[in-house]
């Protein structure tokens, strides 16, 4: 009774988290909206997590009423997808637009449409649920994987710009909290591609804090070892401004030779006089 109340709370919060991260990329489709627009952004990511909401879906289908919770925000998340991918295609142009319809019907139509045929007509009912949690846990590694390069642009130009702290912080905790939704209900699948998603999550926080208050040493100009030619401007400079008495006056960088010229000219001239 205790792992059931542990289970379904734990399936709230994630439903709750993962809804906030559904929606985070209301931000860019309000901007391609504004701009009628999609700029640089790729409709890849939106494709992806289409497709892995419907394999979550089918696997949650084969626990026999164990998986509600898993059907509600993957439910959810279809429907959100579907509009972000409607309205990629919207304001793309030709070329991304047949590229992101391609996708679409290779991975989503095509792609899913043969696991469903391999899973009813190959396996059987008991073997099923393996197989597809298999699969739902192959992509999911794969999905969780792809910051890695997110992550390494990071690293690269030390700047956190495309990395909000707000999503690795969101996505952090939506993979612990599935985590130990899986493990209450004793589902290895649930739980396994959430240990990786939790661990890249802190990962990137961690990159985050680090880059985000990371300052490039800069060369102070004022501090720059002075040339020969500083030191004999300074000298100069200093013999224009100190007051001194009678013939003395100093000469910057001067040499032997010149020294004793000046002094036989000064003999010479004390004998004239």
């Amino acid at each position: 009774m205790a792992l059931n109340v542990l289970a379904f709370t734990f399936g709230i919060m994630g439903n709750i988290i993962s809804f906030i991260v559904f929606l985070a990329p209301v931000p860019t489709f309000v901007r391609i909206c504004k701009k009628k627009s999609i700029e640089g952004f790729q409709s890849l990511p939106y494709v992806s997590a289409l497709f892995s909401a419907m394999l979550w879906i089918y696997y949650a289908l084969q626990k026999d009423g164990s998986g509600f919770l898993l059907i509600t925000i993957n439910a959810v998340g279809c429907f959100i997808e579907t509009i972000y991918i409607i309205l990629f295609i919207t304001y793309a142009n030709k070329k991304a637009r047949i590229s992101t319809l391609k996708v679409l019907g290779l991975l989503n139509f095509l792609g899913f449409a043969a696991i469903i045929l391999v899973c009813e007509l190959l396996t059987k009912k008991s073997n099923r649920e393996k197989v597809l949690g298999g699969i739902c846990v192959g992509f999911s590694v794969c999905v969780f994987a792809a910051p890695l390069s997110i992550m390494r642009v990071v690293i690269r130009t030390k700047s956190v710009e495309f990395m909000p702290f707000s999503l690795s912080l969101f996505l952090t905790l939506s993979a612990i909290t599935w985590l130990f939704y899986g493990l209450a209900i004793k589902d290895f699948y649930v739980a396994l591609p959430n240990i990786l998603g939790a661990f890249l999550g802190a990962v990137q926080m961690i990159l985050y804090i680090i880059f985000k208050y990371y300052k490039a040493p800069k060369v102070d100009d004022t501090e720059k070892p002075k040339t020969v030619q500083d030191h004999s401007i300074d000298m100069v400079k200093l013999t224009s401004t100190t007051p001194v008495s009678g013939d003395m006056t100093v000469h910057p960088q001067t040499h032997a030779g010149d020294l004793e010229g000046q002094m036989e000219k000064k003999v010479t001239n004390q004998i004239q006089t």
